[in-house]
């Protein structure tokens, strides 16, 4: 079922084209080696990936701030583990995990190839929640600037998504039409949930295998955009 009436796609960074997951491991890895933190990193990402998801989802709702959040998830992580560790170096690992973590630059599989694909028929945006210092460090390091008109983030509209300001926010930078565009992501909530609220088509980037009620377009893959645009 092509989308034939699309000009504009927007897409979603982390967790979407970005392998935020792979990069955040490597980034730890690099920290603890420099702050000797004696910390299994396989035993560290596996409590710390679901608590940053809950952290995240507080942060996108505006119950904690930027700065919360980037002290909470690692407090809340090490106590999980049972690991002692000051005040002070939580914040230095927070400031040093910024630092290192657009070092690594993974992308999902397929994201070069489905760009380059849709790039000479499309208009492609890129909405984020993430803090501008990084996702623009983020795009140009893994070489996806080339590919992308326009950049909005949520530090610029005020507001994250799902919050139907930030993309009309993006919808005018892009000078899109609603109608003729759609948005892809790999958050239900925020990604698809967010574009169907303002009446945009979405298409959710479910790699995790979700089981989700509500009838929308899912792709499992990358490369499965091909069968839609």
């Amino acid at each position: 079922m092509k989308l034939n009436h699309i000009n504009h796609i927007f897409f979603d960074l982390d967790h979407t084209l970005w392998d935020f997951d792979k990069n955040s491991k490597l980034a730890f890895k690099r920290i603890f080696e420099l702050n000797n933190i004696k910390v299994d990193i396989n035993d560290f990402t596996k409590v710390y990936e679901p608590i940053n998801f809950e952290y995240w989802k507080l942060y996108r709702e505006e119950k904690i701030t930027k700065k919360e959040l980037r002290y909470g998830r690692l407090k809340k992580s090490f106590d999980s583990l049972e690991y002692e560790i000051e005040d002070k170096l939580i914040d230095i690992l927070a400031v040093d995990y910024i630092t290192y973590l657009t070092t690594f630059n993974h992308l999902f599989d397929d994201t070069i190839d489905i760009l380059s694909y849709l790039k000479p028929n499309y208009k492609l945006h890129i909405i984020t929640n993430g803090f501008e210092e990084a996702q623009t460090k983020k795009i140009k390091n893994s070489g996806l600037s080339k590919y992308f008109i326009s950049v909005t983030n949520s530090e610029q509209a005020g507001v994250k998504k799902p919050n139907p300001i930030i993309f009309n926010h993006a919808l005018k930078i892009a000078n899109a039409q609603v109608s003729k565009s759609i948005m892809i992501g790999d958050s239900y909530e925020a990604d698809v949930l967010g574009a169907l609220n303002i009446n945009m088509e979405a298409i959710h980037f479910n790699y995790r295998n979700e089981k989700l009620n509500g009838k929308h377009l899912s792709v499992n893959k990358l490369s499965e955009l091909k069968k839609y645009l």
